[in-house]
């Protein structure tokens, strides 16, 4: 299927959800819907992922800075934001196990 006929397929079919934006988080959100059974689709100016999220570091964020913060000022919310951040990591390396490595860090 090329553009053309995705976007005749938009103009035929009707969707539960229209995701604007094909960005890592519009993918995301397009993703979460398709698996909990809405029909979704996602639309994109360009191609997907070209715009900030093809400028990403592609690391997978486990809080380490809320951790600082959280110790230094003993902030629960900062506890939060780190146990947060990490469950969200959690499900990624699980769900896309492909889409990481661990990178070794210099201490």
């Amino acid at each position: 299927m090329n553009r053309e006929d995705h976007l005749n397929t938009l103009k035929r079919e009707r969707f539960d959800l229209l995701v604007i934006g094909g960005g890592a988080t519009g993918a995301g959100i397009a993703l979460d819907a398709a698996s909990r059974g809405l029909r979704t689709a996602l639309v994109e100016r360009d191609d997907f992922s070209a715009g900030t999220s093809s400028r990403s570091t592609k690391l997978i964020h486990g809080g380490v800075r809320y951790l600082e913060r959280a110790v230094k000022k003993l902030d629960r919310s900062q506890f939060n934001l780190v146990r947060d951040a990490l469950k969200e990591r959690a499900v990624l390396l699980n769900i896309a196990p492909h889409l990481a490595k661990p990178l070794p860090l210099v201490t």
